[in-house]
């Protein structure tokens, strides 16, 4: 909510907020923000607010804003500013948990664009917003029909495309591309990277596992490979 005030890129049309909620600061810095965007604000019951959430636990406040809008792939490609694309690719993510966690890792790794498929996994649904935490408001986020397609129009653009698998032979540490543009792919929970993405990947890496569980969930190793092609690249925070 405060990020989506933040980055004004989305008309907003409403805040609500609880009429028992004003002891937050969060809250009141939204108060603020709303203020200065010219937002209107309306106090309601926290009955209404919960019925009217489309999350559980909507925290006191929710916003009714635009819907985020896709770019087209080709923009992805693109180099945003002096940095290489690092674009976030996801094959079958299905748990809107992970990823919006996948969104909020990936805005603060530097990653410059996300790509998201309409078929078979986690779309921009209220939860997947909420666990991104404001990411959404900063990612340039391109929507596709087939991921494979959709990979062989980035390694044209000049990306390399790679895969991560918790079944690669090939440990992370073999990457020697992540100071170049690239496609980073995350495959789904479980089964790892279809077949027909797979083909499509120039490498595909694995994350080592030290303990006895197999491997990471998908977010967790997303945020393992984001940074460490964030370290690779020698980025730092600014």
């Amino acid at each position: 909510m405060r990020e989506l005030l933040r980055a004004g890129k989305r008309r907003v049309h409403e805040v609500l907020i609880c009429e028992d909620a004003h002891s937050a600061a969060t809250l009141a810095e939204i108060v603020d923000l709303a203020g200065d965007r010219r937002v209107p604000v309306r106090e309601i019951t926290r009955r209404k607010l919960d019925d009217a959430a489309l999350t559980a636990a909507p925290q006191g406040v929710i916003a009714k804003a635009a819907a985020v809008q896709p770019v087209p792939l080709e923009e992805l490609a693109r180099p945003a500013g002096t940095a290489p694309p690092l674009v976030v690719a996801t094959d079958g993510v299905t748990d809107p948990g992970n990823l919006g966690a996948i969104l909020r890792t990936a805005e603060v790794a530097g990653a410059t664009g996300v790509v998201l498929t309409s078929h078979r996994s986690a779309n921009l649904t209220p939860a997947a917003v909420k666990a991104a935490a404001g990411a959404i408001e900063y990612l340039p986020i391109a929507l596709v029909g087939g991921l494979p397609a959709a990979l062989a129009k980035l390694r044209e653009g000049g990306l390399w495309a790679i895969g991560l698998d918790g079944h690669a032979p090939d440990g992370l540490e073999s990457l020697r591309v992540g100071d170049e543009p690239l496609v980073l792919v995350l495959g789904a929970e479980g089964r790892g990277l279809s077949t027909l993405v797979e083909r499509r990947c120039d490498q595909v890496v694995s994350i080592p596992v030290l303990g006895r569980i197999e491997s990471l969930n998908v977010a967790a190793a997303a945020a393992v490979a984001l940074f460490d092609i964030a370290r690779a690249r020698g980025q730092q925070p600014g």
